[in-house]
């Protein structure tokens, strides 16, 4: 006859456990193990998200940012003298100077623009230079919030009107000198100092005395 074997006795209880304490105990080891591969599993996960991430920063080619072409003056010019038939102001400038703009603008007076900007960023400001077409002094107040010159200035023999502007005006403008060229008028605005303006307009001299010669 064969014998049955008695249920072991569990320590913690000091007695076998029913049938209803093992299937118990059973279920609670298996929830203990599916939790335990859950917490594995996300690890896992983000661990394999950090390495895609990284993937992406490190290894995708990220390159320069690009730099503004730079402004053909020279060119822009000949095409304006072509169109206009009449010299225009093209400034020789170091090192120190961008150009950012070279346009022709038209409307009621047809003017020559060229604006300048340190190349430095550390420095501050810039200048306009406009040559007005068929223009004399009273077109300058139309581009300067209505101001008229302040006072007068030779700079290389040649006589400038003033425009000390300061914080008065409204377009980021505190100064200006403009004299006249033949039929034209030549106007340096902008928010540089007078004598960094002043240097611009020594140095355009010699062009606004070939554009009188001209007409």
């Amino acid at each position: 006859m064969s014998r049955k074997t008695a249920a072991p006795i569990v320590a913690e209880l000091g007695r076998p456990e029913t049938a209803d304490e093992t299937a118990a105990r059973k279920a609670a080891s298996s929830a203990a193990y599916r939790s335990s591969q859950t917490f594995r599993h996300l690890i896992a996960a983000l661990i394999l998200t950090v390495a895609v991430v990284a993937v992406i920063v490190f290894a995708v080619p990220r390159g320069q940012p690009s730099t503004a072409e730079a402004i053909d003056v020279d060119t822009i010019a000949a095409d304006v003298e072509s169109t206009m038939q009449s010299p225009v102001l093209v400034p020789e400038l170091d090192d120190f100077w961008r150009v950012n703009v070279a346009e022709l603008d038209g409307g009621a007076t047809v003017v020559w623009n060229i604006t300048i900007a340190p190349a430095d960023e550390e420095e501050r400001g810039f200048i306009r230079i406009a040559q007005a077409f068929d223009a004399d002094a009273s077109w300058a107040p139309q581009v300067l919030d209505g101001f008229a010159p302040t006072s007068a200035s030779t700079i290389d023999g040649r006589e400038w009107d003033v425009y000390d502007i300061g914080d008065r005006g409204s377009a980021n403008v505190t100064y200006a000198l403009g004299t006249q060229a033949g039929d034209d008028y030549v106007l340096l605005f902008g928010s540089r100092s007078a004598e960094s303006t002043a240097d611009l307009a020594e140095s355009l001299n010699s062009q606004i005395t070939a554009i009188e010669e001209a007409e």
